[in-house]
């Protein structure tokens, strides 16, 4: 019988050392970066536009508000509980529809928002009709006492453009104190924060 001799293994070469020193390096560089949040991720990649979104409300919205102070929800939370703001909801409401053929049931869908909110539904689309312009203009009127520097929080979900719009159209009606809380109803809930059951302003 033959002896099996133990040959000594080639050396890789060390253009393959050097591709897996890159490899594991990559790996670490990985490992060690921070994980971005839910509210910074996305939304600091999407430009705020020239105008309103018109469009495809539920999505990721933009990090900032020209105009308008950006807050989480730590700062909301600070804010509700010193009354040192009016919180405006502007989620939509199904309108319903004129056609409903006799004797047909609708209910509204149920909405929960911050207590002590107002809800102003229909107001954060891109465009409004002259009808619901007014029906704005009034609203915030009520709710500020008529003073334009009023502190004003607007949400409405996470990734929806309508309390983006409907910030931004404040902007325009000449507020001054226009805060814009993009994490909305849900993330205010995800905190722990308690919800209470909505009522459109009349």
């Amino acid at each position: 019988m033959f002896k099996r001799q133990n040959r000594p293994r080639p050396e890789p070469p060390l253009s393959r050392l050097a591709w897996l020193g890159m490899a594991g390096l990559a790996l670490v560089l990985l490992a060690l970066s921070p994980v971005s949040s839910q509210e910074n991720s996305p939304a600091a990649a999407v430009p705020e536009p020239d105008g309103y979104r018109m469009e495809a409300y539920r999505a990721p919205t933009p990090a900032t508000l020209a105009g308008a102070r950006v807050i989480d929800t730590a700062a909301a939370e600070q804010l509700w509980r010193d009354k040192a703001a009016t919180f405006v909801d502007v989620m939509p409401r199904d309108v319903k529809p004129a056609n409903l053929p006799a004797g047909t049931v609708w209910r509204d869908k149920p909405r929960e928002h911050l207590p002590g909110s107002a809800w102003l539904p229909n107001v954060g689309y891109g465009a409004l009709s002259p009808d619901m312009d007014t029906y704005f203009r009034r609203g915030l009127n009520a709710l500020s006492a008529g003073k334009l520097d009023a502190t004003l929080v607007f949400y409405c979900m996470t990734d929806c453009w309508m309390s983006w719009n409907a910030a931004r159209r404040a902007l325009a009606y000449g507020y001054t104190g226009v805060v814009w809380y993009p994490a909305g109803a849900d993330g205010w809930a995800k905190s722990g924060l308690p919800l209470e059951k909505a009522t459109p302003m009349e």
